[in-house]
């Protein structure tokens, strides 16, 4: 092992520093998720190939993986012995992808959401007021209510709260 780290962010510095061949990445980490983490990546030319190892089988996740570089997308429920060889396949220059996901992503509607949607609904459903969110972001605080109001709209939603949830149980968060 490498490394470990206990956050999305500090796993990505780890994986500047020290350019493993496969680190494994969670959905589901504080700071940055690994999607997050495998898309922060791509761009660096890094010969770095992140698998996604996580419990959530979410087509619009698969899709971002996918999107985002990362070497493949496992879901947990495998047994151990099928998840190394996923990753030896991924650690070889291959894809390897939870069959019935895969099967699951085929059909999954795009995610509607741009990427400055999907920022500002982050920071939302943190608990961040606009007024931060736009400091964060650099963007004008009415910028902000638009990103909310837009990611409501494209999503069905009554309010930014209903649109967060959409969105994360599509996997487009």
């Amino acid at each position: 092992m490498a490394g470990r780290a206990a956050d999305g962010a500090k796993a990505l510095d780890l994986v500047r520093r020290l350019v493993p061949a496969v680190p494994l990445a969670g959905i589901e980490m504080p700071h940055l998720s690994g999607l997050d983490g495998a898309e922060a990546v791509a761009p660096e030319g890094l010969p770095t190939r992140v698998p996604i190892v996580t419990a959530f089988a979410r087509p619009g996740d698969l899709h971002r993986a996918l999107a985002a570089g990362a070497g493949g997308y496992l879901v947990k429920d495998k047994p151990a012995d099928r998840l190394v060889e996923a990753v030896r396949t991924v650690a070889r220059g291959g894809r390897a992808i939870s069959p019935g996901l895969a099967e699951a992503a085929w059909d999954a509607p795009p995610n509607p959401l741009s990427p400055r949607e999907r920022a500002v609904l982050r920071l939302a459903e943190e608990g961040r007021s606009n007024k931060e969110i736009a400091r964060r972001l650099a963007l004008s605080p009415g910028t902000v209510q638009n990103c909310l109001s837009a990611a409501a709209a494209k999503l069905g939603a009554h309010g930014w709260i209903e649109a967060t949830r959409i969105a994360r149980a599509q996997g487009w968060l």
